[in-house]
């Protein structure tokens, strides 16, 4: 089940890769990698709760295994040529396999799951942000997540702190891009990129429609900023303190353009 925390204000946060949810028939199919579950986007609705008390959340128990509501339904590549994970992925960020042999999932599974957990996820995303557009003529869709700082089979040296994508300034105001852009550059003691490996996934670039008044943007954190980068995975509440501080800027700024009638 889809679970949807309405707020009053403009902003949407999508949560779609914070899931460990794996069903029974999945599970029993994943490999000792795959059930490690070890690409999840681990305590980032944890990070953002409470931030700001007016946003809406939309987030999908189910994990990126399963399905990665992040994907295009039709499984086209968000970055051709690159090495990446897929709708339903068959390997971890590492490249390695995640299903037993012969287990991996096939065009009707694939379907099969698309329907299940795909569909209703955008469903219920789709639906709040045209409820937030309708009460502030506009929406913005901000796309949380995370990811280790270091894989070299995704991206080489290590990932900058703040990864804000908004597919090459195409998915939302140019104000909201050069603020966010800001505060992320100002934050003491961190780094920051603008379209950088991530440019913002398809959820980001199928909904950031700007002339219709919806904008979304992508924020890609590297989980060193916030927890421990291997298993048990755990939260650091003093690292979590600092780095919500400057989540906090973006989300009150964010407020602040649409409230200012900056945006349209």
């Amino acid at each position: 089940m889809i679970e949807v925390v309405q707020g009053t204000g403009p902003i949407v946060l999508g949560l779609p890769h914070t899931g460990v949810d794996v069903p029974k028939d999945v599970w029993f199919n994943l490999n000792e990698c795959g059930q490690k579950l070890a690409d999840t986007d681990w305590h980032i609705h944890k990070l953002y709760k409470g931030l700001v008390g007016e946003v809406t959340m939309v987030r999908t128990p189910v994990h990126r295994y399963v399905i990665d509501v992040n994907r295009a339904p039709d499984g086209q590549s968000l970055y051709p040529g690159q090495n990446t994970t897929g709708l339903c992925p068959i390997t971890d960020f590492d490249g390695n396999s995640i299903y037993r042999e012969g287990c991996k999932p096939d065009a009707a599974e694939v379907a099969r799951r698309t329907a299940l957990y795909h569909e209703p996820y955008h469903a219920a995303l789709s639906t709040e942000l045209e409820r937030v557009k309708a009460d502030h003529g506009v929406a913005i869709l901000y796309d949380c997540h995370s990811i280790r700082s270091v894989i070299p089979y995704l991206f080489d040296e290590t990932l900058p702190d703040f990864n804000i994508g908004t597919n090459l300034s195409t998915t939302c105001d140019a104000r909201i891009e050069t603020n966010v852009n800001e505060i992320c550059a100002r934050a003491r003691d961190y780094t920051s990129v603008l379209n950088g490996r991530f440019k913002g996934g398809w959820t980001t670039r199928h909904y950031g429609q700007p002339r219709t008044g919806i904008h979304a943007i992508q924020m890609e954190l590297a989980q060193s900023t916030y927890m421990l980068e291997s298993a048990p995975w755990t939260y650091d509440q003093a690292k979590a303190d600092q780095v919500r501080v400057h989540l906090l800027s973006i989300l009150k700024e964010l407020q602040r353009l649409v409230q200012a009638g900056d945006l349209s």
